[in-house]
């Protein structure tokens, strides 16, 4: 690679089309995951079990208006 600055690349990226610039920044993104299968198991385990919780109604839900409102305030 040569050696081009942070701030050259990032004012180089700036120019592209939006949906490009999307998909660079996903792909950066998932660059940095590192992929455990367990983790990825018991993430899945706690989203089922929280939509079951909504579904079953055992929780209460907060709009998300109510909730940015809330963090504005502070």
């Amino acid at each position: 690679m040569s050696n081009i600055t942070y701030d050259e690349l990032f004012v180089a990226m700036l120019t592209l089309p939006p949906l490009y610039r999307a998909m660079l920044a996903e792909h950066l993104l998932n660059s940095l995951d590192a992929v455990d299968p367990q983790i990825e198991l018991a993430w899945g385990a706690e989203v089922t079990n929280r939509i079951e919780a909504i579904e079953a109604g055992k929780v209460a839900l907060i709009p998300a208006d109510q909730v940015l409102q809330k963090l504005r305030n502070r």
